[in-house]
């Protein structure tokens, strides 16, 4: 019998926002292509941390996460989202939101089990479906809002249909789900007994005044609710990967286990660390990312409309797609390479984002950077005008 790879391999591909981010440092570019997010660490929360690490709080934690950040992220969910979740059985800590969604994966799907994504999609959903031998299956959205068509959402649903992945503020288009919207998703969850995954990591960059909605706190979705969130770009702590599902108790005892046996914990003295800073920073610090993040966005937006790279203006997150098609090359994978050779800076192929050709006049750019940084780039893309 020859040696190959599992099955499950065949259809998994490299992230092109990887791929891009390698690209730039060969060139040494300004990425703008992964969302690493290179803004500075609140101080509160890197002294807690180094702390941490001199008072020896350096094994491993618990399986389901410390204790104080599994009570700091209680608090947290109740004051900030109006969910009430037992930091003893109902909150896991995980490695980063990535980590949380494959054991959320590994509990409830089988293979062939059908997950309804909206494109644009994340590129982790869709890959981490796929290592599960789930099927992913997908309702377009519509710019320059990103809305979906209820009844395409509704035509989506099949008996295989187990659940629907909701991310909000989303990556990539920066959409951020309306009341009317998340209710639509709401009656179809309840008709047809399907859970809800949410992946609600951009909570706090919103724009424009809008509001972040936690599905779970609709009634009669909290038991079908999985929520997904990590602090990577609340605190800009990309690295240190820590993120949690806070889930129904009879749910969550199946994640302590699952993310036992693949991650074990993440890093003890960060996970000390970041439930300081949950217990520090209060309102003014949320509000400022609000007021940061919108003036960067904008920014962008104007250097962009000023090259001739029509932007999508996002309401949250921290990027921001633009048609990218004036550029030479047939695929936005061409283009964006086009891009970096002639100005240095990296944004990611639509078709990371896209099926089929939709997303070939299409470019993902990240604005979560430093001031210095995102000027540069902003300065570097003007040059195409």
């Amino acid at each position: 019998m020859a040696l190959k790879l599992a099955g499950r391999l065949e259809a998994l591909q490299q992230s092109e926002i990887r791929n891009m981010s390698i690209e730039c440092a060969r060139v040494g570019g300004i990425n703008l292509s992964q969302g690493v997010c290179n803004t500075e660490v609140p101080i509160e929360v890197r002294r807690a941390a180094a702390e941490a690490i001199e008072a020896g709080a350096n094994s491993y934690s618990r399986y389901d996460g410390a204790e104080e950040l599994r009570r700091a992220l209680s608090r947290k969910m109740r004051e900030h989202n109006g969910l009430d979740y037992d930091p003893e059985g109902e909150i896991i800590v995980t490695v980063g939101a990535t980590g949380a969604f494959y054991v959320a994966a590994l509990a409830f799907l089988e293979p062939g089990d059908e997950v309804i994504l909206f494109e644009p999609y994340y590129g982790y959903h869709v890959n981490t479906l796929r290592a599960v031998q789930a099927v992913p299956v997908y309702v377009d959205t519509e710019p320059p809002d990103w809305s979906f068509d209820p009844a395409a959402l509704e035509a989506a649903l099949s008996p295989r249909t187990r659940g629907i992945m909701v991310n909000t503020p989303q990556n990539p288009s920066g959409k951020v789900f309306e009341r009317s919207e998340l209710e639509t998703i709401a009656d179809l969850a309840r008709t047809h007994d399907l859970f809800l995954f949410t992946d609600e990591v951009y909570e706090h960059f919103l724009f424009d005044g809008r509001e972040h909605l936690s599905l779970a706190t609709f009634p009669d979705l909290r038991e079908r609710t999985i929520t997904m969130n990590a602090l990577s770009k609340t605190f800009a702590i990309t690295g240190w990967r820590l993120g949690w599902i806070a889930a129904d108790r009879r749910w969550a005892k199946a994640f302590g286990p699952l993310s036992d046996l693949v991650y074990v914990c993440p890093p003890t003295p960060l996970q000390l660390g970041a439930a300081r800073g949950l217990g520090l920073l209060g309102a003014d610090y949320y509000d400022g990312i609000r007021a940061e993040y919108q003036e960067k966005r904008d920014r962008i937006c104007t250097s962009l409309e000023r090259a001739g790279l029509s932007p999508w203006v996002p309401q949250g997150a921290y990027y921001v797609l633009a048609d990218i098609s004036r550029l030479p090359g047939q695929t936005s994978k061409q283009r964006a390479m086009a891009l970096l050779r002639e100005t240095g800076v990296a944004c990611v192929p639509g078709e990371a984002f896209f099926r089929g050709s939709r997303g070939h006049r299409i470019g993902r750019f990240c604005f979560g950077l430093t001031d210095a940084d995102l000027a540069e780039a902003c300065r570097r893309l003007e040059k195409l005008a």
